[in-house]
């Protein structure tokens, strides 16, 4: 497949996703997908994201850039929404989070293969009131 190819299946992928068509985003993905992030296969994907969806109702996310090189597409993303049900056993906060990171898909005959995410787990973690800087941190982050 073409790097443009590659790229265009990452954005059909991510507009699924935003439009909560799980069947859509399913048909994109491998049947030996490997998620190296969140240690699931595409048995369990489903249900991160269904698990995802219900903490996050409004859960978005933007593609801020795009590259593809070989067999790889790396994404960064802005990913946005209102924590308004529950989230890995934490009530709803109502709280809105911003998070930004960074996405490696590997695509193999036109499908998702493998899946890898960098991201701001502080900030994400710190929005939604579950940390508190230190008096040094709060120094350094400003």
């Amino acid at each position: 497949m073409s790097l443009e190819e590659n790229k265009a299946i990452v954005r059909r992928f991510i507009e699924a996703y935003n439009e909560r068509n799980l069947d859509l985003c399913m048909g994109f993905i491998a049947s030996d997908y490997v998620d190296h992030t969140n240690k699931v296969d595409r048995d369990d994907l489903k249900q991160l994201l269904i698990l995802a969806f219900k903490g996050f109702p409004d859960l978005h996310e933007s593609i801020e850039d795009i590259i593809a090189e070989g067999d790889k597409v790396w994404i960064r993303v802005k990913t946005t929404g209102t924590h308004t049900g529950e989230w890995r056993g934490l009530a709803p906060t109502g709280i809105e989070i911003t998070s930004n990171g960074v996405d490696i898909y590997r695509i193999v005959n036109g499908k998702i293969a493998e899946y890898r995410n960098v991201s701001d787990q502080l900030s994400f973690l710190k929005q939604l009131g579950l940390i508190e800087y230190t008096e040094k941190g709060k120094q350094l982050s400003e």
